[in-house]
């Protein structure tokens, strides 16, 4: 009975493996607004409401894959920088950036789905947040060990902060931080990610010849602002 109930377990992980393999090549060929369960059915030979038992929703399926997306980034990047922790701050934000990168070149249309244009109508749940913020966990991360290096300061969080920033919730993610590096720190968060997206969706065509050099140079400036100790 057991070993029937585990191998019934195991062709279900394995159809919903394959029902979302067949929905990346078919968001690869049309775009995530041709994906639907009829759409990835026929492209499976089965008839639509065989998927129902695996997915209720298109937008079920799709919660599945931006988490999948969300995971398998956030651990690339969690892999590098735990093989860069002997290295000095500025060594760990490289290895950090350099894996993000290097994930969203070799899978395109996973990181469009994530960090490209919202899908229309559809509203990500509340279980994709922790594995949004892997990523940025790290690289957060990466900001608290090196103050945590430096002097301790007094910090008073000033009111243009508060104008702006859900002061709390940054502060749990940047303990110890000073409060006037936050707004540096969440820009140098979006710089990384918007390098990439202008060099994925074909923004420096005609501008940048050697978008490698380039990065580097940009992640050397905001290692920079950061104030990052070397």
């Amino acid at each position: 009975m057991n070993s029937q109930k585990r191998t019934r377990a195991e062709a279900r992980i394995d159809q919903i493996e394959t029902i979302k393999e067949v929905s990346r090549r078919l968001i690869a060929d049309k775009g995530v607004t041709g994906l639907s369960l009829r759409e990835v059915a026929r492209e499976m030979g089965l008839v639509s409401s065989a998927l129902y038992r695996y997915f209720a929703t298109r937008d079920d399926l799709l919660t599945a894959l931006i988490l999948d997306a969300y995971n398998d980034l956030g651990a690339a990047v969690e892999r590098a920088e735990r093989r860069s922790v002997a290295l000095d701050s500025r060594g760990r934000w490289h290895a950090a950036t350099r894996a993000i990168r290097r994930w969203a070149k070799q899978h395109p249309h996973e990181y469009a789905l994530i960090y490209g244009t919202p899908v229309p109508n559809y509203v990500a749940p509340q279980e994709t947040i922790v594995a949004a913020t892997r990523v940025s966990g790290v690289l957060a991360r990466i900001l608290v060990d090196d103050w945590a290096r430096r002097p301790p300061r007094r910090d008073r969080v000033r009111t243009n902060v508060r104008s702006f920033l859900m002061v709390e919730n940054v502060r749990a993610l940047l303990p110890n931080v000073p409060s006037d590096q936050y707004l540096g720190a969440l820009m140098a968060w979006t710089h990384v990610f918007g390098f990439i997206n202008f060099e994925l969706f074909g923004q420096y065509v005609g501008t940048v010849s050697n978008a490698d050099v380039m990065f580097e140079r940009a992640m050397d400036q905001l290692a920079d602002a950061l104030q990052l100790q070397s």
